[in-house]
């Protein structure tokens, strides 16, 4: 069975779904900023055998680029998504006890794409654009797909291309995504996570923050932000296998991931 799957494998083409990191990238202003520094150098010490190496510290937040969220992240009435009171399960030094990331298992699953901004025949779409249940079906009916039970469903909104312009892409939090009716939409199909190439996956500014209330805490279903999927939408790519894995930073209410689609 390995011999089979890695013959599979060889054949495959991997897409990389995940934004750069570097010094002065995107972030959404309630989250800290990346932060790298080569603080060892080559020829700061060398060895007898005239070997030497670079080593570099990074700092970040949990929320900083492609990442995704721990159903902790967000609570409702002060309770998680178990029924847990958030109050009670965390601090600052050890987090959540309840529903971090560490206890999210490898993502490995199908995948699929709606190209939202290809079905409004726009490169990227307005900034105001807001995601309806319309927009998902007539994605699915005009690229031959349906979304099943446990995919995890990928909306591009062509943001992506914003991402060396961290100013544009933020957007003074202002951004194109989907608003509730939506992601009732994508939890009535049993879906496993759901992503965007935007900061913050709904249509923002929304105060209220429906959709990662309804995903998150009622309905348990994580939210993937800050994807890249221009290759994809480039090759109508539209189903693929989906493969990531957080980071598993204990208490933690998000994590860094490197998304991979394989066809």
């Amino acid at each position: 069975m390995v011999s089979s799957l890695l013959s599979a494998l060889n054949d495959a083409r991997v897409y990389d779904l995940a934004q750069p990191y570097y010094v002065g990238m995107p972030h959404h202003p309630t989250h800290p900023p990346y932060l790298f520094s080569l603080l060892k150098k080559h020829g700061d010490f060398v060895s007898p055998a005239c070997g030497s190496s670079a080593a570099e510290s990074i700092a970040l937040g949990g929320h900083v680029g492609t990442h995704v969220d721990a159903l902790c992240h967000f609570s409702r009435d002060g309770k998680l998504h178990d029924g847990s009171v958030a109050q009670q399960v965390q601090s600052y030094g050890q987090g959540l006890e309840r529903l971090s990331i560490d206890t999210i298992p490898p993502f490995l699953g199908r995948g699929v794409l709606l190209d939202i901004a290809g079905l409004a025949g726009v490169p990227v779409l307005p900034v105001d654009f807001c995601i309806t249940p319309d927009h998902l079906e007539q994605a699915c009916r005009n690229q031959g797909v349906s979304v099943q039970a446990r995919d995890i469903v990928l909306l591009r909104t062509g943001w992506a291309v914003y991402w060396d312009d961290a100013a544009r892409y933020i957007a003074q939090v202002q951004g194109p995504g989907p608003e509730e009716p939506a992601a009732r939409w994508l939890s009535a199909k049993g879906i496993a996570a759901a992503g965007s190439d935007t900061v913050a996956f709904e249509r923002v500014p929304s105060p209220n923050m429906p959709v990662h209330l309804h995903l998150l805490v009622e309905k348990g279903i994580h939210i993937i932000e800050a994807l890249n999927m221009e290759e994809l939408a480039r090759d109508r790519v539209w189903e693929f296998a989906f493969l990531a894995a957080p980071l598993k930073l204990k208490g933690g209410t998000g994590s860094p991931i490197r998304p991979l689609a394989i066809v």
